[in-house]
């Protein structure tokens, strides 16, 4: 059961992590010749598409998470530091995550859809940004992850 849980936490944590990595590093750069409602078209897509599998991630990262910690730990007071600060910085990551679904997706969307094209942009600025913080984190949670046990 224990592969199980870990294989699927890894697999979400790679999806999410990976997948703001590939949008901020390789899809944003590659976009920006495009005219803006193109680029905005095709971020509204993208966005359309990536979020709700984020969101599956983030939920069999939360579970899959506490189910292994218990199943070892037994207690989340027997678990060592390290796993309480992926702990804390996954459930940061969440909320900012729930963030971004909730209000700036939202307002991004709808710009989009009316072609209110400066809004638009000035919407996907605000994901880029919010994208870049849980991007970082994401990947200190990695390096936490794989080099805590070490501390």
């Amino acid at each position: 059961m224990l592969m199980i849980l870990l294989a699927a936490h890894v697999l979400s944590a790679v999806f999410w992590v990976g997948g703001m990595a590939f949008a901020y590093m390789v899809l944003r750069p590659a976009v920006g010749a495009l005219d803006a409602p193109q680029r905005l078209g095709l971020w509204r897509r993208v966005f359309a598409t990536f979020l709700p599998w984020a969101g599956v991630a983030a939920l069999i990262l939360i579970a899959s998470g506490y189910m292994m910690m218990f199943a070892i730990y037994k207690t989340a007071s027997n678990a060592p530091g390290y796993i309480h600060m992926m702990e804390g910085l996954g459930l940061v990551m969440l909320v900012i995550y729930l963030y971004l679904v909730m209000r700036p997706w939202q307002r991004f969307k709808k710009a989009v859809d009316s072609g209110a094209t400066a809004d638009a942009a000035a919407g996907l600025a605000t994901i880029r940004k919010i994208v870049a913080v849980n991007l970082a984190i994401g990947v200190l949670v990695i390096i936490v992850a794989t080099a805590g046990r070490f501390w």
